[in-house]
């Protein structure tokens, strides 16, 4: 405070002088002498002039002060208002209520096509697109661009809140700057346009295609089929070359992908134009890799892509940006490419991971079915026979395998072998190996706390893959063509037993896998499906004992034909849709007899589950690929057997989801 003071004392004015003038003026009049009564009072005088002249000076310089502060004002009002008439850029200024235009420069309506300005009408009747709800939003950007005239503008702006009106009333107004950016976006455009796209073609029939067939036949075929890849390439303006046998790479732009798309990979059907003359038509696998950063991201999109066409059965194409995977094709059934040499590989390589293991965990999807006890099962015997301790980690109490769970336990090697995920996570060390068996997504496996958990897995499956599955696993032997896990599997068992034989209760549970997704050995049952049975046969496996492990209850049969009872034919599809929730397995039992109905391709069972979802159960026996409808849900599967859970979903909604995608798998 006292700084203030003094600070305020040392200001240039002439309050500080007078006040010492009148001091000494006081002085000299104290002192009584007659020269000093004189002198006093010429000082008084002098002091009287000095405030009259300092009150005219601060008068005339207020005066001036004044004036110069109008003028200023004056001239800044006329640059505002010579600024918003010569704006370079077009303006307008609206009412945000209503859009009504309050004002706008020339420039503005010249871009709407107006030869005078109009304060009557609003910006909307000028631009039918333009809104202002991104002002009221906070945004000071207009996140589309408008196009005008044939020119395109960006929108920037702001609110303006004025006084208040009569009536107390305010009126929000908004600012708009129109940018003029038509080069720049056909810059942009052309950019965008011209990004590489790699594209990669895999005769994935090769082998059966060219088998027994003489040197002057294969050329003939494998010409055929570049000439339709290269008359399908010709309207795109790329390069294509062939790297392989079998395989082909395209290198074209981004701007030809809405036709590509559009066409649906016609080359797909065309590629079956070319028969062997053993009478095997030709498929083609595709893998697309686009919106990359570079090439060499691009080509690894479009690697991805073909492997992932190839694990989806073949005769289809895949397409992988920066975010997902698309698919295209894919309805006709798997293209079998496995082998005895590669189920020999596979299962070297399996006995390389268990062998170099501190234990084993096998673990298979939730709510686990026969499969994928049965595949466990063989894993654990594999395990067994390198002496490396192994579990099978599921929840017994809400698996779908209960009496072939029941039955292994009963024996003294499977007494102890069932663990949970909590149990699993504290037994596991940095030597442990994790088999993933029947899935190979990782949102469905028991446990995703595990599989996160642990530093080696393996991957066994008989399903496509789809958009998410299990990256970075050590082995991956997913084979779609397969019946089924435990089918692939008894293949593995046979090269690594080397003649040792299973336990009957093992061979039981790896059979019963088979005979439940083969339904009997009546759907997706190959040579190699009978190939497995016989080995498992010769093991011990009883098909009596099986058959058992397979029946269900009275309950059970009476709650299957009351959700049949529900069913109904949509595009030659049984759809049985109960309103209360039901039991997996009684739902999937259902769905499998529905499809004994004639003149039914594919059946599906859809009904609530406890806590607001909904499930779906389907099945299919004809040409339908029920795994591409489940994919449009959120599912997955294989063409013959598939599912799907929709999250928070009302009944009613799920069923027109369900009928929506049906009816977008059969307009395809």
């Amino acid at each position: 405070m006292n700084k203030k003071k003094t600070q305020r004392l040392l200001e240039p004015n002439t309050r500080p002088y007078m006040f010492f003038l009148l001091v000494f003026a006081a002085a000299t009049l104290l002192i009584k002498t007659e020269y000093n009564l004189y002198l006093a009072a010429a000082e008084g005088v002098a002091i009287l002039a000095l405030l009259i002249y300092s009150y005219i000076s601060r008068r005339r310089k207020g005066r001036a002060l004044k004036a110069y502060i109008d003028s200023v004002t004056y001239d800044t009002e006329s640059a505002k208002n010579h600024t918003l008439m010569n704006f370079p850029l077009p303006i307008v200024v609206f009412r945000l209520d209503d859009s009504r235009i309050i004002w706008g420069n020339e420039k503005f309506f010249t871009i709407c096509g107006e030869q005078a300005s109009h304060t009557d009408t609003s910006v909307a009747e000028l631009i039918p697109e333009f809104s202002g709800k991104w002002l009221v939003e906070g945004k000071s950007q207009c996140p589309d661009i408008m196009d005008v005239g044939g020119r395109k503008y960006q929108i920037y702006g702001n609110i303006v809140r004025p006084g208040n009106e009569e009536g107390g009333n305010r009126t929000l107004m908004g600012i708009a700057y129109w940018t003029d950016i038509t080069e720049y976006d056909e810059l942009r455009r052309e950019y965008e346009a011209s990004h590489p796209v790699a594209a990669i073609f895999v005769i994935d029939n090769f082998e059966e295609l060219m088998k027994n067939q003489p040197e002057r036949i294969r050329n003939d075929l494998r010409d055929e089929i570049g000439e339709k890849l290269q008359q399908w390439c010709e309207d795109k303006h790329g390069v294509l070359r062939r790297f392989d046998r079998d395989r082909y790479m395209f290198i074209f732009e981004e701007r030809h992908m809405k036709n590509v798309l559009e066409g649906k990979f016609s080359i797909l059907e065309e590629a079956h134009q070319v028969v062997s003359p053993s009478g095997i038509h030709a498929t083609l696998s595709i893998g697309i890799g686009r919106d990359a950063a570079d090439f060499t991201e691009t080509l690894q999109f479009a690697e991805l892509s073909v492997e992932m066409a190839l694990s989806r059965g073949g005769d289809q194409a895949v397409v992988k940006n920066r975010f997902n995977f698309e698919f295209f094709g894919g309805k006709a059934g798997e293209i079998e490419t496995r082998t005895k040499v590669k189920s020999r590989v596979m299962a070297n390589a399996i006995a390389v991971l268990v062998k170099d293991a501190s234990r084993v965990l096998v673990m298979g999807h939730r709510y686990s079915d026969m499969d994928s006890i049965g595949a466990s099962v063989a894993v654990c015997a594999i395990a067994k026979k390198f002496g490396i301790p192994a579990h099978i980690v599921a929840d017994t109490e809400k698996s779908a395998a209960k009496p072939l769970i029941k039955k292994l336990k009963e024996t003294p090697e499977y007494q102890h072998a069932f663990i949970t995920p909590q149990e699993a996570m504290l037994a596991a060390d940095g030597r442990t190996l994790l088999v993933v068996v029947d899935t190979n997504r990782p949102e469905q496996v028991e446990d995703i706390g595990l599989l996160q958990s642990c530093n080696k897995v393996a991957v066994v499956d008989h399903h496509r893959r789809a958009a998410t599955y299990i990256e970075k696993a050590d082995l991956s032997f997913v084979e779609p063509y397969a019946s089924s896990a435990c089918e692939l599997l008894t293949e593995v068992v046979e090269v690594v037993m080397e003649g040792k034989k299973l336990l009957r209760c093992e061979a039981e549970a790896i059979l019963a896998g088979i005979v439940l997704d083969t339904k009997s050995f009546s759907m997706r049952t190959g040579d190699r499906t009978f190939d497995a049975a016989a080995v498992l046969r010769r093991c011990g496996a009883d098909t009596t004992e099986v058959k058992k492990l397979l029946q269900s209850n009275v309950e059970q049969s009476v709650a299957r034909y009351k959700i049949m009872q529900k069913a109904g034919i949509y595009r030659n599809i049984a759809i049985a849709s109960p309103e209360t929730p039901q039991n997996r397995i009684v739902a999937a039992q259902a769905a499998d007899e529905l499809l004994e109905i004639s003149g039914v391709e594919a059946s599906m069972v859809i009904y609530p589950l406890d806590g607001g979802d909904v499930f779906v159960s389907a099945r299919s026996i004809g040409e339908v690929n029920v795994q591409l409808i489940m994919e449009k849900l959120g599912g997955g599967g294989n063409r013959a057997s598939a599912a799907a859970q929709l999250k928070d979903t009302e009944l009613k909604t799920a069923l027109d989801a369900l009928k929506s995608a049906i009816d977008e798998y059969f307009d395809a």
